[in-house]
């Protein structure tokens, strides 16, 4: 397959966000007779190969779906391992981040990780705080079903309390409630191992994004086909509900 050059694409339609569900490690390690967990370390390399791209392209926002809330259900020494590699990772990266202009974000529920996490993604938020090349957004311990039930715990709560009439509540209003908030919408999310669902990942926000999926396995995901994704995207017409444009 021929995949397209970088000068081929046109910088004024990149998308300003990127949302990519890192999928298929586990394959990827089965096919190679391999323990799960060496796919998830292969594909941290991934991870790093495509941050690099973004920051070339001048692409400000990547969102990366890193442990959902159902995640908990795998066994438990793969989770644990998972959050050994998230630790492992962070401190490993972390310099190269902050030199590289990166800011770190979470997005999901921070009480229900384990200590050791919790720290060192605090650490590695609060020491990129500064940072505007850009906006990494890790999606941990996040579910989109999590995240609007707590967006409407949290408006309910101010209801109740007083501080809120329920008629004042639109969509506006919640979004300022998500996870997510104040990052935009993501214009293109990224699927890789021919899976084709969204698996409660930013419910809300992918109302309008355009998807793409490829039968690559996450560890094997590479800047070409970063590259191959961005090319569909331009060729696509947004219309966010409206008609087509005339083309003479």
């Amino acid at each position: 397959m021929a995949y397209p050059r970088e000068g081929g694409l046109d910088p004024s339609r990149m998308p300003r966000h990127i949302a990519i569900i890192m999928d298929g490690n586990g394959r990827w390690a089965r096919q190679r007779g391999l323990p799960r967990i060496a796919g998830h370390r292969a594909g941290v390399e991934s991870l790093k190969e495509v941050v690099k791209a973004c920051l070339d392209l001048n692409i400000p926002i990547l969102t990366v779906y890193a442990f959902s809330t159902e995640n908990w259900k795998r066994p438990r020494e793969e989770v644990e391992a998972l959050m050994e590699l998230l630790v492992h990772s962070i401190r490993n990266e972390l310099e190269d981040l902050k030199k590289n202009g990166v800011k770190i974000r979470v997005s999901g529920r921070w009480q229900g990780l384990p200590l050791r996490v919790r720290e060192e993604m605090e650490r590695a938020c609060r020491e990129t705080v500064s940072n505007q090349r850009l906006i990494l957004n890790v999606a941990l311990n996040y579910g989109g079903r999590a995240e609007l039930v707590d967006a409407c715990r949290a408006l309910a709560g101010k209801v109740k309390e007083g501080f809120l009439d329920p008629k004042d509540i639109g969509e506006s209003l919640l979004e300022e409630h998500l996870y997510t908030y104040p990052l935009p919408d993501p214009d293109l999310l990224i699927r890789p191992s021919g899976e084709k669902r969204i698996s409660n990942f930013l419910l809300w926000q992918l109302a309008y994004t355009e998807l793409w999926f490829t039968e690559v396995y996450w560890p094997d995901f590479r800047r070409e086909h970063l590259l191959q994704a961005l090319e569909d995207y331009q060729k696509r017409e947004r219309r966010f509900g409206g008609i087509a444009s005339e083309r003479g």
